[in-house]
């Protein structure tokens, strides 16, 4: 549970705000400007997430197996790089 919530709390974090800011803006007989605004920070909060939600790398295949040889008891060398 606490795994699947540290991997998609942008979502959660993006719900709140999305709510907060439907609040604020649509409350008092929005007018097209409130809509404008509101649609724009929900295309915003959108775009975000398109960019940075996690994805399925080919090196995770690898990790998985070198957790697999981690635990059967076999020395492993790990050699942790950066392409920075």
């Amino acid at each position: 549970m606490i795994l699947l919530f540290r991997e998609y709390s942008f979502v959660a974090i993006a719900l709140g705000l999305a709510f907060v800011a439907g609040i604020i803006l649509l409350a008092n007989k929005p007018k097209w400007n409130d809509y404008l605004a509101f649609g724009v920070i929900l295309t915003a909060l959108i775009t975000a997430w398109v960019i940075l939600h996690p994805r399925q790398t080919p090196l995770m295949d690898d990790a998985k197996s070198v957790q697999a040889m981690i635990g059967a008891g076999t020395p492993v060398l790990l050699e942790f790089q950066s392409p920075f």
